[in-house]
Parts: C-alpha cells; structure tokens; sequence
C-alpha cells in the first residue's frame, strides 16, 4: 500500500503545467534497434514513486513512443515516473515478439527504477488501440514477465484506452470480411488469435491487477470488447470498470488524456488513486 502522503497528493494535486526530467532513447534490450528503447519523464525530486508504464498505438504496425501529448507532464505532476516505450512492429516482429518487448521494457524499468526515482514494485500498465490490447495481455498472461523474473504482483493497475482486440477471435466474428482478413493475417491462426486475447488468461490466483478500461462511448467494437473483458474479469474476482467516454473518438480519448478538465482523466486518477490503496 501507497503511503497517507502520496495518496493525499494524488488527490489533491492539480493538473499543472510541470517540467520533468527527460531521458530519452535509452535502451532497454542490450541491442541497438531503436524500437526496443524508452524514454522517461521523472520528478525532480523525491523517490519511491510510482510508475507509469505507457503503450503506443498505431495498429501494430506504426506509432512512436514520442506521441504521448499531456501525459508525462500530468502524471509527473502528480508524482509519477512516467515511461513510454517503443516495440518492434510488424511485419519484421509477432504480436507476441511485441509482448515481449514490452516485458523486456518493465524489466529495464524495474532494475533501473531507483535512478529516476521510482518504485520497482509499483507499477501501473497503460496503452492505446494496439497499446490497450498489449497492456491487458502483459497483465493478464503471466507468462510475458515470468520470462524476465518478474511477477503481476508489481503491477497495481491496467488502464487500456479504446482496444478492439481483448478477444481476438470474437472481433473477427464481429467486423467485415475484408477486416477481418487483416486481424488474421496479424495474429495468425485461431490458437494464436486465442494466445493473444486477454479474455484467455484472466483466472483467478494469478495476481491479475484492477482494470479500469477506457473507449469511445458511440463505438460499438470497443464498447464491446471492453465490456466483454470487464465481464472476463468480474467472473475471475477481479476489480474492473469500463468507462464509456461521451464526445471522444479515437483519436481524442487518447490525445486528450492529461488535459485539464478531461473526464476520463478525471476517471483515470480517481482509478489510479485507489488502486495505489488496494482497492
């Protein structure tokens, strides 16, 4: 559990213009590929904070670490360590390759966390569109960190933003022909599709952390996906909400996240602060 004092800062602290400390580009898989680097925004003092681990979009196949908008700033000026990453995408990297990536990034996270000030073991798990759905399968399928000797029990929170592809298989039934021939022909066949869809792994007893899951409220595949993970995760025993954002569309649930008097922000922290509580 978080301390009273970070608990009452979260809460109180407004969503103030903030100047963090920038490290960009760094490393985190022993290789020179620059799409297995991060880049960190921390506090300018203190530690133990908690962190942020952020996901980009970009359908798999593009995005970039940098487009992160208001986030760092909003997060380190509530007390955050704020980390986006880059992954490899297709077609030279699997969606599961991408996974591991992503466990790769919390593992440099984790060993490196006391330099920027951060807490190794209280990490919240965040991404959009394909960030969203990689964000729920780290913290769903254990399997990604107990690679790197890591445990679901340092992640405190998952916040994925407008996800299509919670249940891979169930997406595919749902859209056209012609999209749904591109959903195979990036998650490969029915096993893969299934090994790749949050909804699979949720179970009891593994550490799992609350959800709080974000979409378009006028969209009906990510309204849908998110309400069919929610209910994965309610039947497991596990926290979770899904938040139906009114006038957002795709682009601006995720562009306006940070900004000030932003309801889903506003979601967001409420989530982010009791879920730092245990709650």
């Amino acid at each position: 559990m978080r301390s009273s004092s970070l608990l009452v800062l979260l809460l109180a602290t407004p969503l103030l213009a903030a100047e963090p400390q920038i490290h960009r580009d760094l490393p985190y898989a022993n290789t020179k590929e620059e799409r297995q680097t991060l880049d960190v925004y921390a506090p300018t003092g203190g530690k133990q904070h908690p962190i942020v681990i952020w996901i980009h979009g970009g359908g798999w196949q593009a995005g970039n670490k940098s487009e992160v908008q208001k986030k760092p700033e909003a997060f380190v000026a509530k007390g955050f360590v704020f980390v986006s990453i880059n992954y490899r995408l297709l077609p030279k990297a699997t969606i599961k390759q991408m996974g591991q990536d992503v466990a790769r990034a919390i593992r440099w996270v984790h060993d490196h966390a006391s330099a920027y000030g951060g807490d190794p073991h209280t990490m919240l798990v965040m991404g959009h569109s394909a960030g969203a759905q990689l964000a729920a399968l780290i913290c769903t399928d254990e399997r990604y960190l107990k690679a790197e000797k890591l445990s679901l029990t340092i992640i405190k929170g998952c916040v994925p933003v407008d996800g299509d592809t919670y249940d891979v298989p169930l997406q595919i039934k749902t859209v056209e022909q012609r999209r749904a021939d591109i959903y195979k022909k990036k998650f490969g066949d029915l096993e893969s599709q299934k090994d790749l869809s949050p909804v699979t792994h949720v179970a009891r007893g593994k550490h799992i952390p609350p959800f709080l899951i974000l979409h378009v409220a006028e969209h009906p595949e990510t309204g849908g996906q998110s309400q069919r993970l929610v209910k994965a995760l309610h039947e497991a025993g596990i926290p979770a909400q899904a938040y139906p954002a009114a006038g957002k569309n795709h682009t601006t649930i995720n562009a306006d996240l940070g900004t000030e008097n932003d309801k889903p922000t506003q979601v967001l922290f409420a989530f982010v602060t009791r879920a730092l509580q245990g709650k």
